[in-house]
């Protein structure tokens, strides 16, 4: 995830590189681990959250697609009823 978002901000080498030192020198070698810990705690925070709502969109739509579903199937059945009686 990390190399496709630098491809999509079109990052050389270099530039990754001086970026990693800017972040040296402005958070120190002490508190990178830190940094890093917080940032993984926030994603997995946003990831357990969009799979929550993920999670609550099903629930909240299922009986409605089995409605959908049963529509289908009796339309379906009219169908084939209506064929093979041609009165």
């Amino acid at each position: 995830m990390l190399l496709s978002c630098l491809l999509f901000l079109n990052l050389g080498g270099s530039e990754i590189m001086l970026i990693l030192l800017v972040v040296l020198l402005f958070f120190g070698s002490k508190n990178i681990p830190n940094l890093a810990r917080g940032l993984g705690k926030g994603m997995r925070e946003f990831r357990e959250a969009s799979e929550s709502i993920k999670r609550e969109i099903e629930k909240n739509t299922e009986p409605l697609k089995d409605e959908m579903e049963k529509a289908s199937r009796d339309i379906q059945q009219q169908i084939n009823d209506h064929k093979t009686d041609p009165s």
